[in-house]
């Protein structure tokens, strides 16, 4: 009887008999809802610490990607100017080939004249001897 004069005053009593404010069983949730809270809090920071490692690890990642983008990048710059470089040295041979042919040319014609300025002056030289 006194219990319920006392819940009608919105005062109770705990197991302990102590005077409460709060209902027993509302005290008895909110304690529980609070120690819920703690786990969840708990858990929500065990998730932030596994978050950050993961962006962490994704920066890393990220960064050896892109050092690797750029090594590749570097690479094929290097390729297509040894390649440039290959050509022009190709032109350069091909001209040299074609003033070397151009050359020999010249010393076949030179020689064939000279071979008949030869054969010329053997000729005229035979006749020198044969008139005398």
């Amino acid at each position: 009887m006194a219990r319920e004069a006392l819940g009608a005053a919105g005062l109770h009593l705990d197991d302990l008999n102590k005077l409460r404010v709060l209902d027993p069983e509302a005290a008895q949730q909110t304690a529980q809802l609070r120690e819920e809270c703690g786990a969840f809090l708990d858990k929500i920071a065990e998730f932030q610490k596994i978050v950050g490692s993961l962006i962490e690890l994704v920066d890393q990642l990220a960064k050896a990607a892109e050092s690797e983008k750029m090594k590749a990048i570097g690479a094929r710059n290097l390729l297509k100017s040894i390649a440039k470089q290959r050509e022009a040295q190709e032109q350069q041979l091909q001209a040299l080939i074609a003033e070397k042919k151009m050359q020999l040319q010249r010393y076949q014609t030179e020689y064939e004249t000279l071979c008949k300025i030869e054969a010329d002056q053997n000729e005229f030289i035979d006749q020198f001897i044969f008139q005398k």
